[in-house]
């Protein structure tokens, strides 16, 4: 087995993506999954969000990994509905030892004076309200074990490197940084660690997509994903346009595991370098 083995990790945006890679890469480390997503639809969101299909298939591949999983539907934007996945997943495995608050959106690139207070609130309710209550609904449980524990936050690189026409995603992930740094403090009498990684552009449906395409190419009329690809690739001192979801899920495992024991309250970039480029 591996470094986590017997380990329980709740993992919000579960159903695709870097949350579904993240419940992989643990699952290969000896951990069972508390997994939630939300499925459900923002009108200011311009690409496809996750569905029931693309959590069950989350679940099919966690089983033929031998893994255990217990997965639903939970809004990040409602404490309620996590607390309702949290209390299952307490029931069937008795316990949370990490939590990986991963769910996220993105929306269109604009000027900050031309952003909609929907774009606004949709934004800082998933990426870092949606944060809060992910951990806020895992933490008491984990106080009262006892048993000490690891919690990791997914801020951006693109918060560090404060990208232009993008300030309500900007300030969400920047706001995640900032909280964790306090509550890395309120957890360490618990000896519960908390700290988030920093990704770059990571090829999931959140930047496969036209919206992003042209957000880096703003001067084509229809960029391609090759067209994007190449801008992007300027951007990160080590010649690659984007790093996979198993690249942040092996520092995420990494935070997790008793290796990073005396790591807290610290912000990882997986960037490429592009949070120290010129």
């Amino acid at each position: 087995m591996g470094r986590l083995t017997d380990k329980v990790a709740l993992v919000s945006g579960v159903a695709r993506g870097q949350g579904r890679s993240h419940a992989l890469r643990l699952v290969s480390e000896g951990v069972s999954i508390i997994g939630f997503d939300g499925l459900c639809t923002y009108d200011t969101v311009p690409y496809k969000q996750a569905t029931q299909e693309d959590l069950d298939e989350t679940v099919r591949l966690v089983e033929a990994a031998g893994g255990k999983i217990v997965a639903g539907r939970a809004d990040v934007r409602d404490r309620e509905q996590i607390t309702t996945i949290v209390d299952e997943g307490l029931s069937m495995f008795g316990k949370i030892d990490i939590v990986i608050a991963n769910a996220g959106i993105g929306i269109n690139s604009l000027p900050f004076w031309k952003v909609s207070q929907q774009e606004w609130d949709d934004v800082l309710a998933v990426c870092l309200t949606g944060v809060w209550n992910t951990v806020s609904a895992a933490v008491p449980s984990m106080i009262d074990a006892g048993r000490g524990g690891s919690i990791v936050m997914t801020s951006s690189a693109a918060a560090i490197k404060a990208a232009p026409q993008l300030a309500p995603y900007i300030a969400a992930k920047t706001g995640v940084i900032g909280m964790m740094k306090s509550m890395a403090n309120d957890l360490a009498p618990h000896k519960i660690r908390i700290n988030c990684v920093a990704p770059t552009a990571v090829p999931t449906d959140f930047v496969l997509n036209d919206r992003l395409y042209q957000i880096f190419c703003p001067d084509k009329e229809n960029p391609t994903v090759e067209d994007a690809a190449n801008v992007m690739r300027k951007m990160h001192p080590l010649d690659e346009p984007w790093i996979e979801p198993a690249d942040i899920s092996a520092a995420v495992a990494y935070l997790a595991s008793d290796e990073a024991r005396y790591v807290t309250g610290i912000v990882l970039p997986v960037d490429l370098g592009l949070s120290f480029a010129w």
